[in-house]
């Protein structure tokens, strides 16, 4: 079945106010999830929405969360979500990192209490508006073994860079630390399909294709010790820095409903002139230069990163959205 973005948008805005969240709230899921659609990651959209009115139904998301905001500087703030869903933390987050660093030149923003809250670079997209420089830190359930270990530890937990680019897409990087994300795994999982060879382990340490199998296993890291490595910096950032769940501790939100994530969120913000006033010139120049490289064979046009993203944002806004017969199955259930 195809809807179209305006419809299916009523419809979630519809499904999480009937789970207890206010239009506001609901608003904020909505966009996010049909966002994740529109920019080709489904595994971070509707494929979720029936785990998050789960946890909304089992008490573990707060629908109506008291969410504080703490001043520490005119720069620097500090978000308990009161165990919100994560769209709402990391929105509120966002946008305070953003009110900060226009008035100082720097927004350093924590939150704890929050979790799962889709893709990094929907909220280091609105920043990129605003002609801020951001990076954004997120932890997630264990996924990966630290290096030298059998056992999974760290999320997947993704890195994300964001600066403007001064024309109508912006450079954003957002990738996990995985050679896959999680959600793709578990896409597989419920389509029945299988997962690229070198990307996970089964739980009795060897190579799987099966996604089943890989969920139940070890998910391998990027550039072996070095994605390891990186892993336990984000999840210092995000869960050690900020007060939220670290070590392994942040709970899987399809499996563990036995209590809130409190997963921690970081976002930093800055202003693109604050050592030199001319980065608009100088980033039109340093990706001109780059692009003019000689290419590989097959190779058209070197991308920087988010452009492929938003070529396919452009091209699926005119479309209908798709919704597999499983979700469809869901959102019925859930509507």
């Amino acid at each position: 079945m195809k809807v179209t973005s305006k419809s299916l948008k009523k419809l979630l805005r519809d499904i999480f106010q009937k789970f207890g969240l206010s239009k506001v709230h609901s608003n904020i899921c909505a966009n996010a999830i049909i966002n994740a659609e529109l920019v080709g990651a489904p595994s971070h959209g509707l494929s979720r929405l029936k785990m998050y009115c789960e946890r909304i139904k089992k008490k573990v998301i707060n629908p109506k969360p008291k969410i504080k905001i703490k001043k520490i500087s005119q720069s620097i703030s500090f978000i308990d979500a009161n165990n919100s869903i994560g769209f709402v933390a990391a929105d509120i987050g966002i946008k305070q990192a953003i009110k900060n660093a226009r008035k100082t030149g720097i927004g350093l923003v924590g939150v704890k209490n929050s979790g799962h809250y889709g893709l990094s670079g929907y909220y280091a997209e609105q920043a990129t508006k605003k002609n801020l420089i951001v990076i954004c830190f997120t932890n997630a359930p264990p996924a990966i073994a630290p290096h030298g270990a059998k056992k999974k530890l760290f999320g997947t937990n993704p890195i994300c860079f964001g600066a403007p680019t001064y024309s109508n897409t912006p450079f954003i990087l957002d990738t996990s630390v995985s050679e896959i994300n999680r959600g793709k795994i578990r896409v597989a999982a419920q389509m029945g399909k299988k997962i690229p060879k070198g990307v996970a382990l089964d739980k009795f340490g060897k190579p799987t294709t099966n996604a089943k199998k890989a969920l139940a296993g070890v998910q391998l890291p990027i550039s072996g010790f070095r994605g390891s490595g990186l892993a336990w910096m984000v999840d210092i950032l995000s869960g050690v820095f900020t007060g939220g769940n670290h070590g392994g501790k942040v709970k899987d939100p399809f499996e563990d409903f036995s209590g809130p994530q409190n997963i921690g969120h970081l976002f930093l913000v800055v202003k693109p002139n604050l050592f030199v006033g001319d980065f608009n010139k100088r980033i039109k120049e340093n990706i001109k230069r780059i692009k003019k490289l000689p290419k590989l064979n097959g190779v058209k046009e070197i991308l920087y990163p988010g452009q492929s993203k938003f070529k396919r944002y452009k091209k699926n806004i005119k479309r209908k959205i798709l919704i597999p017969k499983n979700i469809l199955k869901d959102l019925n259930i859930l509507n």
